[in-house]
């Protein structure tokens, strides 16, 4: 036995390397199997980029033309340039106009450190209190604005001003532009994006509140929002490279740090984000890699949401018992007012029952759904918000029934339901929707998604698609009548929109207003 184990335990251990390198030759062959692709035709690549390089231009022009209508219709409206400087700062209209007062005590300041000092161990604001009126008031915007305007050497050419505006109305620009590329992502096609900046202006009474205070938080923050949903609709596409991937992300990180030291209510538009991701996750309709989605069954997927239930049970419960203990104010009013706003609370407090009848408080006016309605708005996103609820319904269900989801959807599939951007929009826009229904100041949040949403769907030939298929069309062929709504319905949009919108914003471009207030400048001279 002993003579016989030994050439059988040799022969074994002479098999290991041939085995090796057969594995080895294995893989070779299987690289060299493996098809190489081939580079696309030139005139394709051509046709890329020029499609690549007019989108990007009318993204660019229209927010730069954007900007521009707006400098021109305050200076309109308020006769700015022939206006003293006290004069100036009345039309900052509100209690907002405090923000422009810390803009200027910067510059009035020695130096640089020294106004941050007095602006951190501020005692003229609060009445015999001393408090940090960067970390209270949001003021970044200012330093940021006081910085560069020195920096620059602005204050040679340009009034304080004019510089503090003009970076306002720029944003203002950026605004439009993320708007326009976020729209152009999901649908494939700038015009898109056109028919997004159009509505966007159109309804600019009900996207923006930069008409009637410059100086707002939410017109300094919500730009680089935009920038951090467009470069979140890039980085959750499918198709996506790896480099294109990285500035996405980087994009997103960078957009979302600035906009939550822009705004002191941003981590509340966050959450909102977060729950919307979190519900793009348990379906498992995105890439493990992009969102740390755990494979599962259906049933680990409840789990997650239950588990869900519990982390966020367990830290609003610590969180109480930690206020029972350690008395914090911050932002507490918001969350008083929310609880009587919803009638799980009374008060008698004067504060909060003014805040209660203040009007952008208050649920919206029918005027306002009958704005929306004129300029074909609100029809064609309830159209496009139904299309796509439906077709994730049936994601959903496939979902539930085990079956998976194709890792390319052609546009002959009509099921633009599967994609994850579009998911996240629909999910995002249902949310603050709900909360513009209940708070009329959340609508200049929530109605510029609505006009992005509502372009990308008649713009989309995938939409389209996906309400032929289940109409079972076969007297056209689908795909073609798709592509050619996806073009004659915008058009005759914008073309409605431009016969009867375009005269009113000239308009208003060449009556000059008249803004008068002897009584509050005899009062602050």
């Amino acid at each position: 036995m002993a003579e016989e184990e030994g050439p059988t335990i040799e022969l074994r251990q002479r098999k290991k390397p041939k085995s090796s390198e057969n594995k080895e030759s294995a893989k070779e062959e299987k690289i060299s199997d493996t098809p190489i692709p081939e580079r696309a035709p030139k005139h394709v690549l051509f046709q890329r980029f020029a499609k690549i390089f007019i989108g990007c231009l009318a993204a660019v022009t229209s927010g730069m033309m954007y900007a521009l209508y707006l400098s021109a219709y305050h200076e309109r409206k308020f006769w700015f340039s022939n206006r003293q400087e006290l004069e100036r700062e009345i039309t900052f209209q509100g209690d907002s106009a405090i923000y422009y007062s810390y803009y200027k005590d910067m510059l009035k300041a020695p130096s640089f450190e020294r106004g941050v000092y007095e602006l951190t161990h501020n005692n003229k604001t609060v009445s015999l209190k001393t408090i940090n009126a960067v970390q209270q008031m949001s003021l970044y915007p200012e330093l940021i604005a006081s910085v560069l305007y020195q920096a620059t050497g602005s204050n040679e050419m340009i009034e304080p001003v004019y510089f503090y505006i003009g970076i306002v109305f720029g944003l203002q620009g950026i605004y439009v532009t993320a708007l326009f590329v976020t729209s152009w992502l999901m649908s494939g096609t700038w015009l898109a994006g056109m028919l997004t900046v159009a509505w966007f202006i159109i309804n600019r009474v009900d996207t923006t509140r930069i008409e009637y205070s410059i100086p707002l938080r939410e017109n300094w923050a919500l730009p680089y929002f935009a920038c951090q949903v467009a470069a979140l609709t890039g980085y959750l596409k499918s198709n996506l490279n790896t480099y294109a991937e990285r500035f996405c992300y980087l994009l997103m990180s960078a957009s979302t740090y600035t906009f939550m030291m822009m705004w002191e209510y941003s981590h509340y538009l966050l959450f909102l984000q977060a729950i919307s991701l979190f519900l793009l996750d348990i379906f498992s309709v995105e890439q493990s890699d992009k969102l740390n989605v755990k494979k599962g069954t259906f049933i680990a997927k409840i789990m997650k949401v239950i588990n869900f239930y519990l982390v966020c049970t367990l830290t609003v419960t610590l969180n109480i018992i930690m206020k029972m203990f350690v008395p914090h104010k911050e932002n507490g009013h918001m969350l008083k007012f929310l609880e009587v706003k919803f009638g799980l609370n009374m008060t008698k407090n004067f504060t909060m029952n003014w805040l209660l009848c203040q009007e952008s408080l208050q649920a919206p006016s029918q005027d306002f759904f009958l704005r929306l309605t004129q300029s074909s708005l609100l029809p064609f996103y309830i159209l496009v918000l139904i299309i796509c609820l439906l077709s994730m319904t049936q994601v959903i269900i496939r979902r539930i029934n085990g079956k998976s989801l194709k890792e390319t959807v052609t546009l002959e599939d009509g099921r633009i339901g599967e994609r994850p951007e579009i998911i996240y929009h629909v999910i995002h826009t249902i949310l603050l929707g709900s909360l513009a229904m209940v708070i009329e100041g959340l609508k200049y949040i929530w109605t510029p998604y609505v006009c992005m949403l509502a372009a990308f769907g008649v713009c989309s030939p995938e939409l389209w698609m996906t309400l032929f298929k289940w109409l079972r069309l076969r007297t056209i062929h689908p795909i073609l009548l798709a592509l050619i709504l996806s073009m004659a319905v915008p058009t005759i949009i914008g073309l409605s929109l431009w016969k009867e919108f375009f005269p009113r914003l000239m308009t208003e471009l060449t009556e000059l207003q008249e803004f008068y207030d002897p009584d509050t400048v005899e009062l602050m001279t």
